[in-house]
């Protein structure tokens, strides 16, 4: 439940509010606005019977909250997150481009990628160095080889960095690398890994399951956010439908939806949604349309050579061409393309 101060309540009457519910074994999230203060109640609801709070001191009014998710509630926290990671900001006002190969194949062609993507405006250099793939013989990435070069195009182009990890000892290698770690659509409702991520304390992209539902996704993100982790951003990269045109289906009400529900931000994975190189600029435009707070694309030297995903894969002159058509529609939705 979320227990709503009256405007301008003192502090001391939200302290007493707080110490109450937390001397009978519950949690507390604030959430502090200039006239409001919002305090959410986490935990057993039931150790509260008896205890009347709407007649104490600056409350105005106790609302339930039905959903099983908590911390990453918009009835807890009705102020759109925004995720600060290095120079960029990810959330209201901004357009965030991550961009990079799907795997990091070597030195090189990461290095050089890095320089490209950073030139035509992102933020982030995304990579994979561990990577869950269908078939067992397929190229599994260069794991911590991968992430040390991730970390040194970093240090060539102020790039953030983000990687997928897999498992609990990827996780531990790699924060010690990344700026952000990205829990992937197969590890969704990786339960101990999520909350591992959680402990990590370092800001977590989280990927839709292949078919999750959207309260599925949002308690995924709480299981992060219990840790005492709530730097996560969303990322809808398409869901499994009957439909073969495209790799996945993207559902591009999720942006819209998860606004209702959720302060936490939200991008898209046009590349992973669609799987078509040609379907990823008119995908892109939509989803910045329609609210995203940015975007995760596939680029890659000569995608055609790719040892991951390169039929969605863009050319850097394909991704920069991408950027700029982007800025207008950027504009139009009022946010600010961080370059």
């Amino acid at each position: 439940m979320i227990i709503i101060m009256k405007p301008k309540a003192s502090s001391e009457a939200v302290s007493k509010i707080k110490n109450l519910i937390e001397s009978n074994g519950l949690q507390v999230h604030l959430s502090e606005g200039t006239e409001v203060t919002i305090v959410g109640v986490v935990g057993d609801k039931s150790k509260l019977q008896g205890v009347n709070m709407e007649l104490m001191e600056g409350v105005d009014k106790i609302l339930p909250v039905t959903e099983t998710y908590k911390l990453v509630n918009k009835k807890f926290h009705p102020d759109d997150t925004v995720i600060t990671i290095g120079n960029a900001k990810i959330g209201a006002g901004h357009l965030t481009m991550m961009a990079g190969p799907c795997a990091i194949e070597n030195h090189d062609m990461l290095i050089e990628t890095a320089y490209a993507v950073k030139k035509a405006g992102a933020q982030f250099l995304r990579g994979g160095a561990y990577k869950p793939r269908t078939s067992p013989y397929a190229f599994q990435g260069l794991e911590e080889e991968g992430l040390k070069f991730m970390k040194e195009a970093r240090e060539a182009t102020g790039l953030n960095i983000v990687c997928e990890v897999t498992s609990l000892k990827s996780l531990e290698t790699a924060v010690k690398y990344v700026d952000m770690i990205q829990i992937g659509a197969r590890n969704m409702q990786n339960f101990e890994l999520l909350k591992e991520a959680g402990k990590a304390g370092i800001p977590v992209l989280l990927k839709r399951g292949l078919s999750a539902t959207i309260d599925e996704w949002l308690n995924s993100a709480e299981y992060i956010a219990s840790e005492g982790n709530t730097n996560i951003v969303l990322c809808e990269r398409g869901i499994r439908t009957y439909e073969t045109a495209t790799r996945n289906t993207l559902d591009i009400s999720a942006v819209p939806v998860i606004r209702s529900k959720s302060h936490l931000p939200i991008i898209i994975d046009p590349s992973h949604a669609t799987g078509v190189r040609a379907y990823i600029e008119p995908i892109s435009k939509a989803a910045i349309a329609v609210g995203a707070d940015g975007l995760i694309v596939e680029v890659h030297p000569c995608p055609s050579c790719a040892l991951s995903d390169g039929p969605q894969s863009l050319t850097f002159d394909q991704f920069e061409n991408l950027v700029s058509e982007l800025k207008p529609y950027a504009k139009l939705a009022g946010r600010t393309l961080n370059e």
